[in-house]
């Protein structure tokens, strides 16, 4: 009773958040980031700048694991991620939820199918994704930015609104247009 009412409580907390402003914009380079990930339940080290060697990679922020719109949002990544390697690109989700969390969001809601990673305070500090509640930054918790960056580590596109829905499909049209320029 006492989890679904913090929930529910954490759900209606973020209806009245405010998204930040990315510091980081299109052209810009991203910081380094190496964190712990876990991808259908196994928890893995992550590098950005390596998997940057791959491919494109779109990294995207949510608050919180298990809450409405960021289970929504993984599911809808997780529904066109064969879209996204089609365009050579990985997608990965970010959040400052333990990796115990992380472990079932990754199994649960995306499906296994792409990995989500751990943001640590300075991670959020260093992409400027602090959540904005009631005008209180709360470096714990992300606001809901993607990132596009392109193999160069150069940020191609962010989309950062609360409204999950258009995340999605502005980061794979973002994507695919990398393999026409």
């Amino acid at each position: 009773m006492i989890k679904r009412f913090l929930v529910a409580a954490s759900a209606a907390a973020m209806m009245l958040a405010v998204p930040a402003n990315a510091a980081l914009q299109q052209g810009d380079s991203v910081p380094s980031l190496v964190t712990q990930g876990v991808l259908a339940g196994k928890t893995f080290n992550f590098n950005l700048q390596q998997e940057l060697r791959k491919g494109p990679v779109v990294l995207y922020f949510f608050p919180k694991a298990f809450t409405p719109g960021c289970n929504l949002e993984a599911q809808a990544f997780a529904e066109a991620i064969d879209e996204f390697k089609a365009a050579g690109a990985q997608v990965v989700g970010m959040s400052g939820d333990s990796l115990d969390d992380l472990e079932q969001f990754s199994v649960k809601e995306c499906g296994g199918k792409f990995p989500v990673a751990r943001a640590t305070p300075s991670t959020i500090k260093a992409f400027d994704v602090a959540l904005t509640m009631n005008g209180q930054r709360n470096e714990n918790l992300t606001s809901r930015t993607s990132y596009v960056i392109a193999p160069d580590g150069k940020i191609t596109m962010v989309p950062s609104d609360l409204n999950w829905a258009d995340h999605v499909s502005r980061s794979l049209t973002a994507v695919q247009a990398l393999n026409h320029s």
